[in-house]
């Protein structure tokens, strides 16, 4: 049974040899007959395989170089003569190029043998020329093939086995960057950010196969740069970190690479693979990532990380990618987000799934579960989830079209309340107000409707009106807050010829001067305005559409600069009106006074003052959002309510002692100012 068992073992093992062994790409096979002693000389072709017999020489040319410093390797042979049956095999995952000569077995391209002999440039080989017997080639996934005869044999290399130099990738890396500084033109319907996507894909798969020397490489000077990882299989398993260059004067200086050891494992135990390859791409333009929302990536900075032949997804422990940068403004967030492709249309999305943010002073982190081209998000106001933005706009769409409404009927009200000659400068005014704000608000409910509309000048009168009405409501704010200083602190009571249409001229004749000369300075100035809104879902940032002022430095020193100037003087008119009150304050009159100091504030714009916590960040910054969005949505119906509880206190209050403590603060009462 032993004997049997051996016998047995011996059928079966070189079977077992020939299955163990690694397959090759692409095999020639033949027979030589050699009359003299010879040698084995491997030389390098770019593009081919070639198999050459001479009298002196076997030469063999390959793809893949054998050293830098040689142009050539030459192995002696055995020293016997006769035929000899010899094989050249080829693989590709090793990039080498193995013979096995009669018993003799070389590694082309490894410096393995003492037999070498290191060639020179100028070594010729004489050309006597000898044929090669029983000769037969095959490539991999190809039936075996038998030749005939001969002394030379050429085998084209197919373009996926063609080897890539360096000198190939820092001239595809030159051809980008000038790609990316030229202004986007789009061919044959393509837009040009998405040809740019396909050529980074071209130069992804020719950076995957550049020879070099050494454990990484990185390419590039300008606006791109790539860095090849070799991480050798034989090693244990391990985390591998990589920091960049650092970049001054730019908004992110540089990132750094944490990848976990679980990574490597998950392709371990492949023996046709000698090591991992990591691909970074950094690249300092967003050219070639444009969403459809117009995103903008903090310091257009866009880092890939990719394992070659390996798709990375799910990983139990994360790649942690840091980006290092200035300072970030207190109303932006950062958000780590990845390229995800749209095979539906041209672009493409960023998305946030699989990634966490860790946000810090000067960098961020990005902790993602698998591999592909990050960017960290410039977030306008990451604290609004989408929950409460939608609440924000249903109280405000039902809050302008209450205060619209309450101010039409204040107006009605405040026309035929009162025709005492005292009393109608003030009435006016309140009513010149009220009119302000349902201007303002109508225009704002239309507005969103009007920028989805297919008309620009449609949406450009839409902006230039709501800019009109705002700037009217500020400037009826503050003739508020002179009236009051007439009522108030004014000693003499001076007469003023056409007071009330003075006051009309400026109320509603500023603002149109202050929007026409904007208009005409540059009519683009009003239109379409998106303004960025966080959702929380996915990740992923929308825009809201208004017709509005396109320029955002015209908002700033018009509007906010225009109100914090009426809020300013309306304030100091305030307090003079509370010390008017202290002094006068009687027992029995604190709930009037209140009511009184409360409609005196919605009248003067104060609450208005609340946007400038915007600025601010976090719980706070919700809150105070919310009250505002609440009471200046609401402001011409507190004015309303306001009017009418001074209306009944008034008439809950006969004396006339009580009437005079009161008279400054009744909503249809002046001092004797006729106009």
């Amino acid at each position: 049974m032993m004997q049997l068992f051996l016998l047995l073992l011996l059928f079966l093992l070189p079977g077992m040899e020939e299955s163990s062994r690694q397959e090759e790409d692409f095999r020639f096979c033949g027979e030589r007959n050699q009359t003299e002693n010879s040698s084995v000389i491997y030389e390098h072709s770019p593009a081919d395989i070639s198999i050459e017999n001479t009298a002196q020489a076997l030469i063999i040319k390959g793809p893949f170089l054998p050293n830098q410093r040689n142009s050539y390797y030459k192995y002696s042979l055995p020293l016997t003569l006769g035929r000899y049956r010899f094989c050249v095999y080829w693989f590709k995952p090793n990039r080498t190029l193995k013979l096995a000569y009669g018993k003799q077995n070389f590694l082309l391209g490894k410096d393995l043998s003492d037999n070498i002999i290191w060639g020179k440039e100028n070594q010729k080989t004489e050309k006597n020329s000898s044929f090669i017997f029983s000769a037969s080639y095959i490539f991999k996934g190809q039936k075996n093939t038998s030749l005939d005869s001969a002394s030379h044999y050429f085998f084209p290399v197919p373009p996926e086995n063609m080897p890539v130099w360096e000198q190939d990738v820092e001239k595809e890396l030159t051809d980008l960057d000038s790609l990316m500084g030229q202004p986007p033109v789009a061919a044959a319907g393509v837009p040009a950010h998405r040809t740019l996507r396909n050529k980074l894909q071209e130069f992804e798969k020719k950076l995957a196969k550049v020879e070099f020397e050494g454990q990484n490489r990185t390419f590039g000077q300008a606006a791109m740069h790539a860095t090849v990882l070799k991480i050798e299989l034989g090693r244990a398993p391990q985390d591998v970190a990589f920091a960049s260059r650092r970049e001054e004067g730019r908004e992110v200086h540089g990132f750094a690479v944490d990848l976990p050891r679980s990574l490597f494992m998950k392709v371990k135990g492949r023996e046709e693979m000698v090591e991992h390859r990591v691909l970074l791409l950094d690249i300092n333009s967003q050219t070639m990532f444009q969403d459809e929302n117009s995103s903008r990536v903090l310091g257009d900075k866009v880092v890939g990380i990719s394992l070659v032949n390996t798709v990375v997804a799910n990983l139990s422990d994360p790649v942690v990618l840091t980006f290092f940068h200035n300072q970030l403004p207190r109303n932006v967030t950062p958000l780590c987000v990845f390229w995800q492709e749209d095979t539906t249309t041209y672009f493409g999305n960023w998305n946030s799934y699989g990634c966490t943010t860790v946000k810090r002073d000067n960098q961020t982190d990005c902790r993602c579960n698998h591999l592909t081209y990050f960017a960290v998000l410039m977030v306008s106001s990451p604290e609004i989830a989408y929950i409460h933005r939608d609440y924000l706009s249903i109280i405000t769409y039902i809050g302008c079209l209450i205060s619209a409404l309450a101010s039409v009927c204040t107006i009605f009200f405040l026309y035929f309340r009162s025709k005492q000659r005292d009393q109608i400068t003030s009435m006016h005014i309140h009513m010149n107000l009220l009119g302000a704000i349902f201007l303002l608000d109508i225009n704002f409910l239309i507005s969103e409707h009007l920028a989805s509309s297919s008309s620009e000048a449609t949406c450009r009168a839409g902006g230039l009106f709501l800019h009109f009405s705002l700037l009217s409501c500020l400037t009826w704010m503050g003739i508020e807050g002179y009236n009051l200083y007439r009522l108030v602190i004014e000693v003499f009571n001076a007469y003023h010829n056409h007071f009330l249409l003075k006051l009309c001229l400026v109320g509603w004749g500023l603002p149109f001067f202050c929007v026409t000369l904007i208009f005409f300075a540059n009519w683009t100035n009003y239109g379409p305005f998106s303004i960025p809104v966080y959702e929380s879902i996915g990740g992923k940032s929308t825009n809201a559409t208004i017709c509005w002022i396109t320029s955002p430095l015209i908002h700033n020193i018009v509007n906010l600069g225009f109100f914090s100037l009426v809020f300013l003087f309306n304030s100091v008119m305030l307090g003079a009106m509370v010390r008017e009150i202290l002094r006068q304050n009687k027992k029995g009159h604190k709930l009037k006074h209140v009511l009184a100091l409360f409609g005196l504030c919605v009248l003067l714009g104060i609450p208005w003052a609340l946007v400038f916590f915007s600025f601010t960040s976090g719980v706070f910054r919700l809150v105070s959002l919310y009250i505002f969005t609440i009471i200046n949505s609401l402001q011409g119906f507190l004015i309303f309510l306001w009017y009418w509880t001074m209306v009944l206190q008034a008439k809950k209050s006969p004396d006339s002692q009580n009437s005079s403590d009161s008279m400054k603060l009744q909503p249809n009462s002046s001092q004797t100012h006729p106009d």
